[in-house]
């Protein structure tokens, strides 16, 4: 009897591994919300059944109607991969045990994208200098407050830069992905939004007609080229195919049918994947910190004591991360 029971317990702890492990290999892939979800679903889709045909993986999508939302997934482990913006990957990073492995390439090949103010096709604003006489008679469309061009960069390169709080210059300021933001553009529901070069490929190409409506006034400095992420918990193995299937997806060594990888891929207005890593987000945490530096230096709270020092560790940080960029 006791052999018995002793066979059933170990068939039972084999079931119960055996159970685990399988579960183990599901990877819920983040997908930030840059615009609507149904856009989202038809980009990504053949992309993440691709990956888990060649990897052996389930790959599941996982949307969040927010950045935070696919940060949180993250860090709770309800999400073990996802594709970031650099500004959401730092705080993956930062704060969810996330790592960089490879990173996009836009499809025309260049080495990164930009941030973009647009406004109106027949607007009067033409310029910056136009968008900020802060008078309070414009509304202005932000990006999610965790994403790098809709977001951090205009907050550093134009208002930042001039010490203007949007919220003091603005009758209205909100916040939606960059989908919303040209629509809300291209339909003069507000005066002028942050967006990206990527995005904008995206609005030209299923919205043709919003685009027509719509019109550049500033372009940033070149931003790295979105990262894909992984919890730095998945097992070697999954590490391994899941790298793998990356690096040589749309490539000769991929072992598939090339050309419509490569449609895949163009469709979301990417070429094939190369490698990278949490340097990539470096210029980053430059933006990040010359940002706080202004925040710091324009706050009439605080005392000129704990200004300093505050100021002092706030430089030597961005000094640091400089150093680093330069470094390679």
């Amino acid at each position: 009897m006791n052999a018995i029971l002793k066979s059933v317990a170990a068939l039972s702890l084999a079931c119960l591994m055996t159970s685990t492990a399988l579960a183990a290999e599901v990877i819920n892939f983040g997908i930030i919300s840059t615009e609507s979800q149904q856009n989202l679903k038809a980009n990504w889709e053949p992309l993440l059944k691709a990956m888990s045909e060649k990897t052996g993986l389930d790959i599941k999508p996982f949307f969040a109607s927010d950045y935070a939302g696919i940060i949180e997934g993250m860090r709770f482990g309800k999400v073990q991969m996802a594709w970031y913006g650099n500004k959401s990957a730092m705080e993956a990073v930062d704060r969810a045990d996330g790592e960089v492995f490879v990173q996009s390439v836009p499809v025309g090949g260049e080495p990164g994208y930009w941030s973009v103010i647009i406004v109106p096709k027949d607007s009067p604003i033409q310029t910056v200098d136009d968008l900020l006489k802060c008078d309070h008679s414009l509304n202005f469309g932000l990006g999610d407050p965790n994403s790098t061009s809709g977001y951090l960069v205009p907050m550093t390169f134009v208002f930042g830069a001039k010490g203007i709080d949007p919220k003091a210059c603005f009758k209205n300021v909100t916040n939606a992905n960059h989908e919303t933001n040209a629509m809300a553009v291209a339909n003069k529901q507000v005066d002028a939004a942050a967006n990206n070069t990527e995005n904008m490929a995206l609005i030209q190409q299923n919205q043709p007609k919003a685009y027509e409506n719509i019109r550049e006034i500033w372009r940033s400095p070149l931003i790295p080229s979105d990262p894909i992420v992984w919890r730095k918990d998945l097992s070697e193995a999954e590490k391994t195919k899941i790298r793998d299937f990356f690096l040589t997806y749309g490539t000769e060594k991929s072992g598939g049918n090339i050309d419509e990888e490569k449609k895949v891929l163009a469709g979301l207005k990417w070429a094939p994947f190369r490698a990278s890593s949490d340097k990539q987000l470096l210029p980053i945490r430059v933006m990040e910190t010359a940002k706080a530096i202004s925040k710091i230096e324009a706050d009439t709270s605080m005392t000129e004591e704990a200004k300093k020092a505050r100021l002092e560790e706030l430089n030597a940080q961005k000094a640091k991360f400089e150093a680093e960029l330069a470094a390679g």
